[in-house]
């Protein structure tokens, strides 16, 4: 396959970025898209160019450090599926492919296509944890959960917190992970301790960072990988509408 690549360069924070374009001949189709751009980081560093800045680390969709957008798409073309995981077979020979890093004002751009998604952590931090001692590991059958509460606290704990919903989002709202993060806990015993503190401060958290409002129009969960329900945003309100009015 022989492509063309249309990549966001910039150099700093305080730098202004432009696209730039690189022609990319004789690429397996059977090539992840963050090895397509190993293979073009390779040729520009032999050409005494600065290579294309990118997050990665497990390359295999569980870690949630890559993320760009592709063709105007947060991971690309393909539903739930990572950028690490998204192969080039799913591009046509001489197909012009656009790579911009995610797009908020919470996710300022580092360099190229790495953004700061340390708002992420600390919204995680203001409430993503409970305060339960346990001491030595209980039987798996001493708290009963019902089974369709287990699933639906599971479903959410698969965010990997990619942060593809915000770059998804018209608004660059958080909702979609705040949601997971504090649904997967409050559904359980073991979060119940802190449930309406939990909700207050993340919420308080998530909008002292400066993320949009949710208007609920559903890009987030199109984008997650790991196809987080819009029914985990209406849980958030109700439980922040619960804590506050329970203060």
């Amino acid at each position: 396959m022989n492509l063309t690549l249309r990549i966001w360069r910039q150099r700093g924070p305080e730098d202004r970025g432009a696209m730039v374009t690189y022609d990319l001949p004789d690429v397996s189709p059977d090539m992840s898209f963050l090895e397509m751009l190993d293979v073009l980081n390779e040729r520009l560093i032999l050409e005494g160019e600065d290579p294309v800045a990118f997050d990665h680390d497990c390359r295999e969709g569980i870690c949630g450090a890559c993320g760009v957008v592709i063709n105007g798409q947060a991971h690309g073309p393909r539903d739930r599926t990572t950028t690490c995981q998204l192969h080039m077979r799913s591009f046509n020979d001489g197909d012009v492919i656009d790579v911009e890093p995610w797009r908020a004002g919470a996710f300022p751009v580092v360099r190229d296509l790495v953004v700061d998604r340390s708002s992420f952590d600390r919204i995680i931090g203001a409430g993503g944890y409970i305060s339960v001692v346990t001491g030595s590991a209980p039987e798996a059958h001493s708290t009963p959960v019902p089974k369709p509460v287990a699933d639906a606290a599971f479903d959410n704990a698969t965010c990997i917190g990619c942060g593809a919903c915000v770059a998804a989002c018209p608004n660059g709202s958080s909702m979609l992970f705040t949601s997971a993060k504090v649904t997967h806990l409050n559904l359980l015993p073991q979060g119940a301790p802190e449930r309406e503190t939990r909700v207050r401060n993340m919420v308080e958290a998530m909008d002292a960072e400066g993320f949009g409002g949710c208007t609920n129009t559903g890009e987030c969960t199109v984008a997650c990988p790991k196809g987080i329900p819009l029914t985990s945003i209406g849980n958030l309100n109700r439980e922040y509408l619960r804590a506050v009015t329970r203060r």
